[in-house]
């Protein structure tokens, strides 16, 4: 798909004087008595449009901007925000700052980085590439993923409308211990939901394409047959008997595995004893044909990032090496209340890579149906029912029973339960059909088994 953007938006011209408003705030912390102080400047806008059978629903420009200013009194800590960049608003908002940390309570984990982590110089990773596509254009892109998709079929008979967005923005962020950097970024998506079917036998699936660079989107007409695709195979959907089987995650959805165990090993949920991993270091938590790595460095990557949202330096890790724990995900507080020190995670994770030692490049999404034999493959969950102090999984799912390595039907009303520790140690094997959805990648991941509630 080729849309290229010859020309920035204006607001990434503000860089230079946002580097001067963060100076300013910093220095009028400083001025107060401040032993301490961070301020981030931003501004962003986007574009959103919708349609619905070939007429547009929606329009939306946005444009959004922020001043935040942390000042800290020792252990104190104090923080306010304006959207007013004026020099009277900043001087105002670094003083209410300063008033409210000068009567909160001490925490001994509060303050910024030590100086020595910061980062100090970076490289530009290619994270902004603006669009300049007007809303007419980009209704008219998504008219043509959603009339691919009624195209499809016949049993293709309504849609739940398709849509362009792009939004892209920049930010410098500075503390009093030297650290002053910042970057522009872009991102940009299409999508579109088909409905297929009439009555009390409809059905309706979506998919969608993003991308930093609004050239490597998927066309507009892959997008719209595949979402039709994939509603129209789930017309068969039925019920099948409660049991223990093994279960496929399609690769869309062992995304969110991932981000579970992303969840249950960040310092927020470990110093609060809110996770099923606690003291986990060291210790085996995936199976042991397993890695997770971490590499904030890949050019274009929608998790890549010099530094985190602290100012510290990122640099690739192995998060999990043959299914052994190595690295929880830190901030400068999370990790002092557990006496450690940060990961550069401040804000999250950046891009992480699931990967078995055992797959192989043909193991693609057909020969992952053949290592799943007879067994239940999930393409939808429903709900939010995941327990992250003790592990506990339980969600409604939509997907396709599959026999001998063959679909034979769509699977509904059905509810797949486990606990996270047995789950993430009885993954089989990781398909080479890999997807990444923001920060994470993995291609689809089965499990040994699960229990199935059915009828």
């Amino acid at each position: 798909m080729s849309h290229p953007s010859t020309s920035s938006l204006p607001i990434v011209e503000n860089q230079a004087r946002f580097r001067e408003l963060v100076g300013d705030a910093l220095n009028h912390a400083k001025s107060l008595g401040a032993s301490d102080a961070a301020a981030e400047i931003s501004e962003s806008r986007g574009l959103s449009v919708s349609v619905r059978n070939k007429d547009i629903e929606t329009v939306e420009q946005t444009r959004d901007r922020s001043l935040d200013v942390t000042v800290f009194a020792g252990a104190r800590r104090g923080s306010a925000s304006t959207s007013d960049f004026s020099a009277q608003a900043l001087r105002e908002t670094v003083e209410a700052a300063w008033h409210i940390a000068r009567y909160t309570a001490e925490d001994p984990a509060a303050g910024l980085p030590e100086a020595e982590l910061l980062a100090r110089d970076y490289i530009d990773l290619g994270l902004h590439h603006p669009w300049d596509i007007t809303a007419e254009d980009a209704a008219s892109l998504a008219i043509r993923a959603e009339s691919a998709a009624q195209d499809t079929s016949p049993l293709i008979t309504n849609t739940d409308g398709a849509s362009v967005d792009t939004y892209e923005g920049h930010f410098v962020l500075g503390n009093s211990r030297g650290f002053l950097g910042g970057y522009p970024y872009s991102r940009h998506s299409l999508s579109v939901a088909p409905i297929a079917g009439k009555g009390a036998h409809m059905q309706r699936d979506y998919w969608y394409s993003t991308a930093r660079a609004a050239g490597d989107l998927a066309e507009p007409e892959a997008v719209g047959r595949y979402a039709a695709e994939r509603s129209l195979s789930r017309l068969s959907a039925r019920r099948i008997k409660t049991g223990r089987f093994p279960v496929l995650f399609e690769a869309p959805l062992a995304i969110g595995l991932l981000g579970a165990l992303v969840q249950a090993t960040s310092g927020g949920a470990l110093y609060r004893k809110a996770s099923f991993l606690l003291d986990s270091l060291g210790k085996p938590v995936l199976a042991d044909h397993l890695d997770v790595m971490e590499d904030p460095h890949i050019p274009g990557g929608m998790g890549s990032s010099s530094f985190d949202a602290e100012g510290v330096r990122t640099t690739p890790r192995d998060v999990v090496v043959a299914g052994v724990l190595s690295g929880y995900f830190l901030s400068t507080y999370t990790a002092r209340k557990l006496n450690m020190q940060t990961t550069g995670n401040a804000g999250g994770s950046h891009n992480l890579q699931l990967r078995s030692r055992h797959t192989q490049p043909d193991d693609d999404f057909r020969a992952m149906l053949r290592k799943l034999g007879t067994g239940f493959l999930v393409t939808e969950l429903i709900g939010q029912g995941v327990n992250y102090v003790t592990g506990d999984y339980s969600r409604g799912a939509f997907g396709y029973w599959v026999v001998d390595g063959q679909i034979r039907h769509a699977v509904q009303e059905v509810t797949i339960a486990g606990n996270l520790k047995d789950m993430f140690r009885q993954i089989a094997a990781i398909g080479a059909d890999t997807i990444t959805r923001g920060s994470k990648t993995t291609g689809s991941i089965l499990i040994e088994q699960m229990s199935i509630a059915g009828q």
